[in-house]
């Protein structure tokens, strides 16, 4: 399960950022239905929210690294 998980991260990491901020976006749509599912009872794969929320933070940390990667060279790649 560790090489479908590493899978998901690396076709996320060759995306663009404005491609990663409409996955951030749909994701969080994804979010809000499933959690609606549950709340109604008819959500059948009871893991699917857990997936959902580590999708969205494994989004965010790409987005963060790549923020701090930005500022990094910006400020002349000194530490």
């Amino acid at each position: 399960m560790a090489k479908k998980s590493r899978d998901e991260i690396d076709e996320l990491r060759k995306k663009s950022d404005d491609d990663l901020a409409k996955e951030l976006e749909e994701t969080h749509r994804q979010l809000f239905t499933v959690r609606l599912q549950v709340v109604t009872r008819q959500l059948a794969n009871t893991s699917l929210p857990r997936h959902t929320r580590k999708r969205l933070a494994r989004i965010k940390t790409i987005q963060r690294e790549r923020e701090v990667a930005a500022h990094h060279e910006a400020a002349g790649g000194e530490a």
